[in-house]
């Protein structure tokens, strides 16, 4: 038997009860990684953890809210206690937001974002390096195309994912020659429930998404392509055609790239 690519090792995951984490979950559970699984939602939490659970590998759930330091702290020790070594952190939480600068009546909402989609992989990522670095592990940024275009409705988000991009970039500079290697993914819009739970601009949870949701990519394809980059120990893997000629564009044509990004929004597509 073929061993599997992610046999054995053990994975932590933010924000695994839905989205692009819960999928991760579920496509690394069959090839027995042993996971640790947080989340803020503990109902959703303990639903993909028993789902993993069926695959007979070994499955950690642990509430955490990436936005508190004590929270990641605790969500890295419970790890250690029980798997006693870290291979591979997937820092996956996020929030986003839809509206207009302009139109923001409460500007804790760019401190909410930040904390969560920001800080919360500085803190996961501060409290298992150590354990990274003796197992050569393997750090993981899921980022966006926000986080290398700036998009509009869509600032603070994209301030967060921007922060990410530049924390990672930098933290792989310093850790050459530890063995710890540093992957950035920068999906565009995927079809998960990020966008139903995306904050207005007065702060509260819109509960609707604003774009055609059949343009967007499936969760399961962004979550083979994510551990596929993973297991490759890729530097970044920038998501689709459009976000790759996006990126050579903006070098040449930066208004231009700015208008796209402009007529998608209004289209309610990326």
């Amino acid at each position: 038997m073929i061993k599997a690519s992610f046999s054995e090792q053990v994975i932590v995951i933010t924000g695994a009860s839905s989205g692009i984490g819960r999928e991760l979950a579920l496509q690394l559970a069959p090839q027995w990684a042993f996971l640790a699984l947080a989340a803020r939602n503990n109902e959703k939490l303990t639903r993909i953890a028993k789902e993993c659970e069926k695959f007979n590998g070994r499955v950690l759930a642990i509430p955490t809210d990436v936005s508190r330091p004590q929270d990641c702290a605790a969500l890295i020790q419970k790890t250690i206690d029980t798997y006693k070594r870290i291979d591979i952190l997937i820092n996956n939480a996020g929030l986003t937001m839809y509206g207009n600068f302009e139109d923001v009546k409460d500007l804790g909402l760019f401190e909410t974002i930040m904390r969560v989609n920001y800080l919360g992989s500085v803190y996961c990522t501060h409290f298992a390096l150590p354990y990274l670095k003796e197992s050569h592990g393997r750090i993981v940024g899921i980022s966006s195309l926000t986080g290398k275009n700036g998009v509009p409705t869509r600032t603070a988000y994209a301030a967060s994912k921007h922060a990410m991009a530049g924390f990672f970039d930098s933290l792989r500079i310093e850790l050459a020659g530890s063995g710890v290697t540093v992957t950035m993914i920068y999906p565009g819009f995927v079809a998960t429930e990020m966008r139903e739970h995306a904050l207005g601009a007065d702060g509260k949870p819109i509960g609707k998404s604003h774009l055609n949701e059949s343009s967007v990519m499936p969760v399961e394809r962004c979550a083979g392509m994510i551990l596929a980059a993973i297991e490759k120990r890729k530097r970044e893997l920038i998501m689709g055609f459009r976000g790759k000629i996006g990126l050579w564009l903006k070098l040449i044509a930066p208004g231009l790239v700015d208008r796209i990004a402009q007529k998608s929004i209004l289209r309610g597509r990326t």
